[in-house]
């Protein structure tokens, strides 16, 4: 009987920690957008579009307001760990359209993927990685 309480406390404190452990970070950019999502129209006549490969996350950022409205942040800072390369961007003051994570994909950056982050997000630091394929980045992304 002793035994089986043991198990039942450890269980009510252990599973939490595992379920947020699963639970997928609040600013992660995806990997990649597939290429089955991409698509080309209006194309000149007489050409075929084909599209073999998806496209890779390149780089991310935090940007002023909507992504329509190009509010590119510059990096407060830049530090260089174990061959990562660490952005720090702070994100005081007013933001009347609000703060947003954008992702970049394509060598250079041609697709972008963007989400509002929470207005409370002061200080974003983005760990980068040279990733497996040509002009992939692994990113990390920690915003608080």
């Amino acid at each position: 009987m002793q035994h089986q309480r043991w198990l039942t406390g450890a269980a009510c404190c252990l599973f939490p920690m595992l379920t947020q452990a699963a639970m997928p970070a609040a600013h992660a950019c995806p990997e990649s957008v597939p290429e089955a999502s991409i698509s080309l129209n209006a194309v000149p006549a007489g050409w075929t579009p084909y599209i073999g490969s998806p496209l890779y996350l390149s780089a991310a950022a935090p940007i002023d307001g909507v992504p329509e409205r190009r509010g590119q942040l510059v990096p407060g800072g830049e530090r260089k760990k174990k061959g990562h390369t660490i952005l720090s961007y702070r994100l005081e003051g007013p933001y009347p359209d609000g703060k947003w994570l954008q992702c970049s994909y394509g060598a250079h950056g041609e697709v972008t993927l963007s989400k509002r982050m929470d207005d409370s997000v002061s200080l974003c630091e983005f760990t980068y990685r040279k990733g497996r394929k040509a002009g992939q980045n692994d990113i990390d992304i920690d915003c608080r």
